[in-house]
């Protein structure tokens, strides 16, 4: 752990120039013949010259390194704070600060566009260095949060996500970090992987997911789906089409039911939005269908495509006359058998929306 802030750092480091003589006591603003950038390359000398002292070891030489690598971040001099901390470390890797300078180097890289190059650091640090407490927070953690930022690579990402998540548990949002692991399963397709982390996200529903507002119904609908029979299923959607306007011509609520998906099936209005909560329904086709007959249209509508159909259909007894079945082709990587086939996947109550 760093036993002091940047501030007290710079203070030790001025009482360790001060008993070397190295200090001006004189106040700058009456001595008008000496520039701030004189003053300041002056002081940084002094600093150099008692860095080269090894009697300062310790807090005392940590201390000395981060006044003059706080005097370059200053003036975002990074072209020398770069060379002087790798220059630190490079003369004694077994420094307990080396994670420290080395994500100050990484955060120059950064500042500069070197992304590449920040990642590099980051991910050095985590793998070569112990890890040190700066400002209350972890630098292993802090360095691959960085790395999910910064890194292309799926497979690295699944690999810092997955220490975040069992090096520090409960500083992360656990619920959030297990949904975006199942993510990246995704992306490499490991499924088994990625149902296993999507199954340990669910307890976690509350979690906050930012661009995934549906994530919890998505990771549910997938679990479910992959522990179902699944035998709503058809290969063509002709078939399964066909199927549906002869039970509803026959006026069979039971065969509908049958032939209905049995995961994430829904019933909405245009307006209406998948992730609402009263669009998840347990459908009774039979409470519809009383005394009146159900009329299908003989083609599906013209706004269908190769992954989603809809089939007009009207006389239902219910206020709202008109609805619109809405098939989908099933995006299911997981059992090639499965994927790519048909399943009636919900209804849309009233006219079609232009």
């Amino acid at each position: 752990m760093i036993p002091r802030s940047a501030a007290a750092a710079c203070a030790a480091a001025v009482l360790l120039l001060a008993a070397c003589g190295g200090v001006r006591t004189s106040d700058p603003r009456t001595d008008p013949a000496v520039a701030e950038d004189d003053r300041t390359s002056r002081e940084l000398k002094e600093l150099f010259t008692l860095l080269e002292d090894p009697g300062i070891r310790g807090e005392e030489r940590f201390a000395v390194v981060q006044t003059i690598a706080d005097a370059y971040l200053r003036t975002k001099d990074y072209g020398r704070l770069v060379p002087f901390l790798t220059g630190v470390v490079e003369r004694d890797a077994s420094d307990p600060y080396a994670a420290h300078y080395l994500f100050t180097v990484a955060y120059a890289y950064l500042q500069s566009g070197a992304r590449e190059v920040a990642e590099l650091y980051f991910d050095r640090i985590v793998k070569n260095h112990p890890d040190l407490i700066l400002k209350g927070e972890s630098i292993h953690k802090m360095c691959l949060e960085r790395l999910l930022e910064l890194s292309s690579s799926p497979m690295r990402r699944i690999d810092y996500r997955r220490e975040l998540i069992a090096r520090f548990p409960d500083s992360i949002d656990l619920g959030a970090s297990w949904f975006l692991l199942g993510k990246e399963y995704e992306r490499v397709g490991d499924w088994d992987a990625a149902l296993a982390a999507y199954q340990k996200y669910l307890p976690h529903f509350g979690s906050s997911i930012p661009g995934y507002p549906d994530a919890f119904q998505y990771a549910r609908t997938l679990i479910e789906f992959a522990n179902s029979p699944k035998d709503w299923t058809y290969e063509s959607l002709d078939d399964l089409v066909g199927r549906v306007q002869a039970a509803l011509a026959q006026g069979s609520p039971r065969t509908l039911q049958r032939l209905r998906a049995k995961v994430g099936f829904f019933a909405m209005s245009w307006q209406q939005d998948q992730t609402e909560g009263n669009s998840q329904v347990l459908f009774d086709f039979s409470e519809f269908m009383t005394g009146s007959r159900i009329f299908a249209a003989p083609a599906l509508d013209p706004g269908s495509n190769a992954r989603e159909a809809f089939l007009r259909t009207w006389g239902w007894s219910e206020r709202i006359a008109t609805w619109y079945l809405y098939f989908r082709k099933i995006n299911f990587p997981s059992d090639p058998e499965i994927h790519g086939r048909w399943e009636w996947a919900g209804i849309y109550f009233g006219e079609k929306l232009n």
